[in-house]
């Protein structure tokens, strides 16, 4: 189960996550984020809540970078631990900024 809060003020959006981001709940924030992006400069993720992300979460994440890229700047803060070590062992700490 995956909880998604966003709170957007112009043309920043901050997402907070909650639970488990995996291949059964990548879709929904996917879907969630698909043309939430356009105009946007400043793209937050906050998994202070997140207790767990897979290979479909990565991607999903990889995603929104590469887009931000483009027309701004995507932060990743507040992982816990496990996420910290996931992202460590994939190379996720070079790709995003997290805080």
């Amino acid at each position: 189960m995956l909880n998604i809060t966003k709170t957007r003020d112009n043309s920043r959006l901050s997402v907070a996550l909650e639970g488990r981001l995996d291949t059964a709940t990548a879709p929904q924030l996917e879907e969630s984020l698909s043309g939430e992006l356009d105009n946007i400069t400043q793209l937050t993720i906050d998994l202070k809540s997140l207790d767990y992300i897979s290979s479909a979460g990565l991607r999903v994440l990889l995603s929104c970078q590469k887009k931000m890229m483009k027309q701004g700047e995507m932060i990743v803060c507040n992982p816990n631990e496990v996420i910290t070590e996931i992202f460590e062992v994939t190379g996720f700490t070079d790709i995003l900024t997290i805080k």
